[in-house]
């Protein structure tokens, strides 16, 4: 199994809405279209689109699957919101049986997941915004196994 995570593009500062509210901006988008430009050339192509239904992750997804030319819809998933554990994130992953999966999150959520799943007892990975990460897994078991197969930053 592939699973690709993508970290949501800069965002605003601040939103009247809160923190979940909080929109891309336009160089979050434009930093946004610079890495997934790349993962189309290296023809990425995830059966499955996940993201955290924070309206910056939100719309990060729908800019993968424009840009990527995906045809699926994506699936909002409370396991990736930014105060989630590596585990329910997994579970998450794991619960939907498919061979690849892009996971749009947050900071912390995603330098612990990868961390974990590379078997480090600490933060491995300086995620940036619109920073993207291959792993690949042998099996989606309880406890994942990964290895780093890329990343990509804007």
């Amino acid at each position: 199994m592939t699973v690709y995570f993508l970290r949501h593009g800069i965002a605003e500062r601040q939103s009247p809405g809160g923190d979940r509210e909080r929109k891309l901006t336009e160089e979050g988008k434009t930093g946004l279209r610079r890495v997934l430009a790349w993962a189309k050339q290296a023809e990425m192509k995830p059966e499955l689109v996940l993201s955290s239904p924070y309206v910056r992750a939100a719309q990060t997804a729908h800019l993968a699957i424009e840009e990527l030319a995906l045809e699926q819809p994506h699936s909002f998933a409370d396991a990736l919101v930014p105060e989630s554990t590596p585990a329910d994130l997994w579970s998450e992953v794991r619960a939907h049986g498919v061979d690849s999966v892009l996971v749009v999150s947050h900071e912390p959520l995603l330098s612990a997941t990868i961390a974990w799943a590379l078997g480090s007892t600490r933060e491995i990975v300086n995620f940036p915004p619109a920073g993207l990460v291959a792993l690949e897994f042998e099996s989606p078991g309880a406890t994942p196994t990964g290895m780093l197969l890329w990343m990509m930053t804007p």
